[in-house]
């Protein structure tokens, strides 16, 4: 009763000796029975718990009455229940239910009920679960059985929350409250009535003492006792008190731990939920993601044809906007879903080898038309010494795209540059100084810290600068999975220069890479003859027909996996153009299937889900590359002549 578990089980222990020596099956049955409450209260002896218990009933069973079986079997169920273990422990709640007779105590039949009642809650039938828990809460509360009313309170509390009826939870917690309060005040009385029993042994023992003293001391033992009877009063009430001060404590340390314990499962649950909205919240992105870029590689790959055949001029400007308008949708998308990826752990560096002539020379003309309609200079300058590198070039042009695009829209008439220098290159390593600079509006000194915070816009008066306020905080956090850091330095009204360095492996320079260089656009038409295009969208079927034909490739399409089956069964194509979502066979499942009669056809993806997301899967079903929707055009092609060029495995 005062929790001292190892004692306890010490003298069960003990108990039981004595038990077996005397052969008393009451005894034998009452010594397994407790000793197995002790061990099943430990969660890492529960097993021991129940041999005790299965011991206890084995022996009750020999005595025809057999109420003395049903202690045990309720001691079981209860254990399973309050260890989950809800299907094993109903056949025990049956078992004590044809057990119990009308005679038996009320406390045993109230347990039950709530038994019953956490058995219900467990397999979620809230309804069951109730009508036993009010059966179990009526009985006690007539027969006035604190302990058992304390109980079942608990219980179905807990089971209200797990059910959604907080309110209702929160009565019942109280009501538990007000029993336990009760249990508290009974132990308190039980607890001092123990302590002035032991008051008055004591004072009995010293007067005995005095006594006998007495007889042989006379009146100097008399008055020496009298001094220490006085000492030992004294002691005894201090003690006393400090007893009333222990035990109030340990009960509010206990009443701390079990608040602790709460808070501590509501923030695991938290956290968990926490961690599933962010899962959903992911994968909302991707898929609102893919599902923005399918039709917009449409409006854009129809506005570029658009714009090349066009020969009225009066619609020349409102192609040109239309374009301006989808580039700018497609960039905001793709700075949503960066800053959510980073946001969710989800972007890594992957090591390539590239020219970093090349791909800055890609990202200027990128912003060509931007430039013209700005009146904007745009100055490269690179250092003709860097080697080719090795690292994650996508995440480099996209550093040096959004810090290009915010000079550039910052920057009405005057000078935007780009450099690159080796800072130094040694033992295979190299380091490489960048540097984006204008002569635009600058940034104010306090809002320099300011701009690297998301949804943060510099406002200047009477201008308006269209945005989202991502690049910045983008380029920040791409540059710290380089182990870099962004450096500004700006003066308002005169520019600003954006800098970071970061550290590469040198690389070789790439075989494919050389050749596809020495190809021109006069000779792509002689290397390719028939293009597969699988794609079930009709709108890029036409789009992407329209792009190849303008090379004079002749072009072959299939509406699904399996019609695309059907015609490289029949046909020889130089490459395929495989579109990733299709509904029925995708396209993995279908360069998969292609692999098992063609390994040589070279199969690239054309995808709106972002390259990173799926690029091993994608790789994995036997596809040789991938093309992201919208096209960039000069890059879509150079993935196709790169696959044709390359040697045969």
């Amino acid at each position: 009763m005062l929790e001292d578990t190892a004692r306890a089980k010490e003298n069960y222990l003990k108990a039981l000796e004595y038990a077996k020596s005397s052969k008393n099956d009451t005894l034998l049955w009452y010594a397994y029975n407790n000793l197995g409450n002790i061990y099943s209260s430990n969660k890492n002896t529960v097993s021991k718990g129940f041999d005790f218990y299965k011991k206890a009933i084995e022996i009750a069973s020999r005595n025809p009455d057999q109420s003395q079986v049903l202690v045990p079997v309720v001691n079981i169920a209860w254990t399973l229940l309050e260890n989950g273990m809800f299907e094993r422990a109903f056949p025990y709640l049956e078992q004590a239910s044809q057990i119990f007779t009308e005679d038996e105590g009320g406390e045993a039949k109230s347990n039950l009920y709530t038994l019953y009642g956490m058995y219900y809650s467990g397999k979620e039938d809230y309804g069951k679960a109730k009508d036993y828990f009010l059966k179990g809460i009526s009985l006690a509360e007539k027969n006035s059985f604190i302990v058992e009313a304390s109980f079942a309170y608990e219980e179905y509390a807990k089971m209200l929350k797990n059910s959604g009826n907080a309110d209702e939870a929160y009565i019942a917690l109280t009501k538990h409250q007000e029993y336990r309060e009760q249990l508290f005040a009974r132990e308190k009385n039980l607890q001092r009535e123990a302590v002035y029993e032991l008051f008055e042994t004591e004072e009995y023992k010293k007067n005995l003492e005095a006594a006998r003293r007495e007889q042989l001391y006379k009146d100097e033992v008399l008055e020496k006792t009298q001094q220490i009877s006085a000492i030992m009063v004294v002691s005894l009430v201090v003690m006393f008190f400090f007893l009333i001060l222990l035990f109030r404590n340990n009960g509010i340390r206990k009443k701390l731990i079990s608040q602790l314990k709460e808070k501590n499962i509501e923030l695991k649950s938290a956290k968990d939920e926490a961690e599933r909205l962010s899962t959903l919240k992911t994968r909302f992105f991707s898929t609102v993601s893919h599902e923005l870029r399918t039709p917009l590689y449409g409006v854009v790959g129809l506005t570029s044809l658009l714009l090349e055949e066009n020969q009225n001029k009066e619609q020349e400007e409102d192609l040109k906007s239309l374009k301006f308008s989808a580039d700018y949708l497609l960039a905001l998308i793709n700075d949503v879903l960066q800053m959510n990826k980073m946001e969710s752990n989800l972007v890594h560096l992957e090591n390539n080898t590239f020219n970093i002539h090349e791909l800055f020379q890609g990202i200027i003309k990128t912003f060509e038309t931007t430039r013209n309609n700005r009146m904007v200079n745009i100055e490269l300058n690179v250092d003709p010494g860097i080697p080719y590198l090795v690292g994650d070039s996508m995440r480099l042009s996209q550093i040096m795209m959004n810090l290009l695009g915010n000079a550039v829209k910052f920057t009405e008439k005057g000078k935007v540059w780009i450099k690159a220098e080796t800072v130094n290159c040694k033992d295979g390593r190299c380091r490489i100084y960048f540097e984006v600079g204008d002569t635009g509006i600058g940034i104010p000194k306090n809002k320099q810290e300011e701009i690297f915070e998301e949804f943060s816009q510099l406002k200047i008066q009477n201008l308006n600068y269209q945005g989202t306020g991502l690049g910045l905080p983008i380029v920040k956090k791409l540059l710290q999975l380089f182990d870099s850091e962004i450096q500004l330095e700006s003066v308002e009204g005169e520019g600003s220069v954006f800098s970071f360095e970061i550290n590469f492996e040198q690389g070789a320079e790439n075989e494919s890479i050389r050749h596809l260089g020495g190809a021109s656009p006069e000779t792509l038409p002689q290397l390719l003859k028939k293009i597969l295009i699988v794609d079930d969208n009709r709108i890029n079927q036409v789009v992407t027909q329209r792009i190849l034909k303008k090379k004079d490739f002749e072009c072959l399409v299939a509406s699904s996996g399996e019609e695309a089956l059907e015609i490289l069964k029949v046909q020889t194509v130089d490459v395929v153009l495989m579109d990733v979502n299709m509904p029925g066979m995708n396209g993995m499942e279908t360069t998969m299937k292609i692999r098992e009669f063609n390994p040589d056809v070279p199969v690239i993806a054309l995808t709106a889900v972002e390259v990173g997301e799926m690029k091993e899967e994608i790789l994995k079903a036997g596809m040789n590359d991938i093309i992201n929707k919208p096209y960039n055009i000069p890059q879509f092609f150079d993935t196709i002549f790169k696959n044709l060029l390359e040697p045969v495995a």
